[in-house]
């Protein structure tokens, strides 16, 4: 897999985590939750870290700091996955939690692929 075609699969998903964040930022529950608020800022903190090289369209650079800041959107997403039947079992929250559980395995698999490819 090239650094394009990588790039897009994961900027595909980002609209998905986008959407998770935006949910959960402006959900009631936010507002008296401190983890919460670490999941959805933990997204957004990755997909500004791959702004600027999205906005430039360089692959390369995209795909060298997806894979390095990757460990910490597992890190929210899993947090998530944890506290969220805690926070609600509606069903808003756990779409939510499927949306973002099958983005982070594309976002993976694609770094992964693109990781293989290069060796």
């Amino acid at each position: 897999m090239n650094s394009a075609a990588a790039m897009q699969a994961i900027e595909a998903e980002l609209s998905h985590i986008w959407m998770v964040r935006a949910f959960l930022k402006h959900c009631d529950e936010a507002e008296d939750d401190e983890e919460l608020c670490d999941v959805f800022r933990g997204l957004y903190d990755f997909m500004l870290a791959l702004g600027k090289s999205s906005e430039a369209g360089d692959s390369e650079a995209f795909m060298k700091m997806a894979a390095k800041k990757f460990a910490k959107l597992r890190k929210s997403c899993q947090l998530f996955f944890e506290i969220q039947p805690e926070i609600s079992t509606h069903t808003n929250f756990n779409m939510a939690s499927r949306s973002l559980r099958t983005s982070l395995d594309v976002v993976a698999t694609t770094i992964e692929l693109f990781k293989d490819s290069k060796d």
